[in-house]
């Protein structure tokens, strides 16, 4: 391995080097992201922060928005991603088909061009948790689509037409597409689904302009699988050492290992990082895959030009309830502990919030932000401790299986976590984030399990529910990442399944389950806005000015995990990963669509 340590560290010299010297795609893109105008990238900005500084809807007005335009987009599946806003084109994707739309902002609306792919549509059933996609990003000119099938392809932003396609993975095996791009400097960033099907998943590069494969980092496997130096990656300060990874597996489960890597990803251009979580381990049985399942569940930070790793913390080893760790990951720079810092918070589905340091990875908070979180007590904060940074397990929650017929009761959260993929946001202006969260319990009963490439590698039956004693299925919260706090909480019926919007008008934003665009105030919760959508509302929250006017837009489509019932038309209320029968009253509150929504105050 100290070849492999010798030409990595040789690489990153050069490629120093080489950043000195060239302009890249980056710099544009970081320019438009700053023009509250435009939304030029899936998160609104590299820090991922979902903040606008447009004002012109803002607390006193709020109250008066109304529907300026809609647009269908004739699909009938989960909506999840968000519109696009590069100067007077919006540009936005649909569920599979995976039909991406170009829309002139100064004619209604009108559709400039469509791209639809041509997709095997036995590529469905593989996609764990309905067909849904989160997503364009934008560069170059170009708009970069990864496809259900797990194909990245680059369209001519002018005229939709193909101008590469690369392919990231095969759906035979199980791996498929359902996340939104970032394009960092000359490439293209794009993670991989498919941890229900034993992938071994990666985060791979692609060149902007050729869509040729630059570097893949693996989430498990031998160091130069998953591209870390053993000497110089570490973990809370110290050195991750050689094989890491490979000896927390038992034999060869790393090939099977999941690990996937389906959500946002964030970067810092200063100290030249991305940012993004991997998520569960293969299979869902504990007890087949015994020791820590290293590097699933976890927070990386690489160097975009070489994929090597700086630094690493897994926040739930050994995962026994699927609590991935592929939620967003937040940029920002603020004082905590009389300290400047540049900070990275992230809401985790094992209902801790964590705030770490970006760049060195020392982690300063982690705090339940769902009071009902029981499955552990809490992270051991002791630096002196050898469970420094890990999570304390209640054993009455623990999912490790004596038998195949083990069956564990009211485990809070359920696997689909306190949060699952849906987007906080976080206002400079109140220093607070705003979390859509889900308030739900679950019984979680292993089973053993056999490995066939491209069939269902689970291992677990589960059912959801609200808390003991509660009614309500989520909440919409503010949160404090300095002290690890809920500031406020709203709760709502079912999950709170969209993305937020935090505006410098302080106002928040956000969809429900059942259709309802709401705005709230920041600084206290109080609901100042609601409009009922024509279905239920998975996607996120944008805003942008065009012609002097600001405006709010939202995907509605009900689907997702939590509407996987509605969307797929399943009635056992085990199926979908055991959200079926969690969620069944949700029927009674909307239905299918696949809507644009557009706001404005008169």
């Amino acid at each position: 391995m100290r070849c492999m340590s010798l030409t990595i560290g040789t690489l990153v010299g050069a490629v120093a080097v080489l950043v000195g010297g060239f302009s890249y795609a980056q710099d544009d893109l970081a320019k438009m992201s700053q023009n509250p105008n435009q939304w030029v990238m899936p998160a609104k900005n590299y820090a991922n922060t979902r903040y606008s500084q447009l004002k012109q809807i803002n607390t006193s007005n709020v109250g008066k928005l109304q529907v300026a335009w809609t647009f269908s987009t004739g699909v009938l599946r989960g909506h999840e991603g968000a519109p696009l806003v590069v100067g007077d084109v919006m540009y936005l994707s649909t569920p599979f088909p995976n039909i991406v739309y170009a829309l002139d902002l100064s004619h209604d609306g009108k559709i400039l061009w469509k791209y639809e792919p041509k997709q095997d549509p036995s590529v469905i059933p593989v996609m764990c948790c309905d067909t849904v996609n989160r997503g364009v990003a934008y560069a170059d000119g170009k708009i970069f689509l990864h496809q259900a099938d797990d194909k990245l392809v680059a369209l001519d932003a002018k005229t939709g037409k193909e101008v590469w396609t690369a392919v990231n993975g095969d759906p035979k095996r199980g791996q498929t597409g359902t996340s939104a791009p970032l394009v960092v400097k000359d490439k293209v960033l794009v993670g991989t689904s498919g941890g229900e099907f034993g992938v071994q998943c990666s985060l791979a590069a692609y060149d902007i302009n050729s869509g040729k494969l630059a570097w893949r980092a693996y989430s498990e496997g031998p160091d130069d699988q998953i591209l870390v130096d053993p000497e110089k990656t570490t973990q809370f300060g110290k050195p991750v050492g050689q094989n890491s990874s490979l000896k927390t597996w038992q034999g060869d489960q790393w090939k099977i290992g999941g690990g996937c890597t389906w959500g946002w990803i964030s970067y810092d251009p200063e100290l030249n990082l991305v940012y993004y979580g991997s998520g569960n381990p293969s299979t869902w049985n504990p007890t087949q895959r015994p020791g820590d399942n290293k590097w699933s569940m976890t927070i990386w930070a690489r160097n975009p030009d070489t994929g090597v790793a700086k630094w690493v913390y897994q926040m739930t080893p050994h995962d026994e309830w699927d609590y991935d760790g592929v939620n967003e990951m937040i940029l920002t720079d603020q004082r905590i502990n009389g300290r400047e810092r540049k900070l990275l918070t992230h809401f985790d589905r094992n209902g801790l919030g964590y705030t770490l340091d970006r760049a060195t990875g020392e982690l300063l908070v982690a705090a339940k932000y769902d009071p009902k979180v029981n499955w552990t007590s809490g992270v051991d904060m002791d630096k002196n401790s050898p469970n420094y940074g890990r999570p304390t397990v209640v054993q009455r929650y623990s999912t490790q299986a004596g038998g195949e017929d083990h069956n564990t009761t009211g485990i809070c959260p359920a696997a689909l976590g306190s949060k699952d993929e849906q987007p906080a946001a976080y206002s400079p202006e109140t220093q607070l984030f705003y979390v859509p969260t889900n308030h739900v319990c679950m019984d979680y009963e292993p089973f053993r399990v056999s490995y066939t490439a491209g069939q269902p590698y689970v291992g677990a039956t589960l059912s959801m529910y609200p808390p003991p004693g509660d009614s309500n299925m989520g909440n919409f919260i503010a949160w404090d990442n300095k002290t690890g706090k809920i500031v406020w909480s709203d709760p709502e019926l079912f999950s709170v399944w969209s993305g937020a919007l935090a505006t410098a008008g302080g106002v928040v934003f956000y969809g429900t389950l059942e259709g309802y665009l709401k705005a709230v105030d920041a600084k206290t919760g109080k609901e100042l806005y609601r409009f009922k959508t024509p279905s239920g509302i998975i996607g996120n929250v944008m805003t942008y000015q065009h012609a002097g006017k600001q405006y709010v837009a939202v995907l509605s489509g009900v689907g997702g995990w939590a509407g996987i019932g509605l969307a797929a038309g399943l009635t056992d209320p085990h199926a979908g990963l055991g959200a079926v029968g969690g969620y069944a009253a949700l029927s009674n509150y909307t239905a299918l669509g696949g809507q644009l929504t557009v706001f404005a105050v008169p």
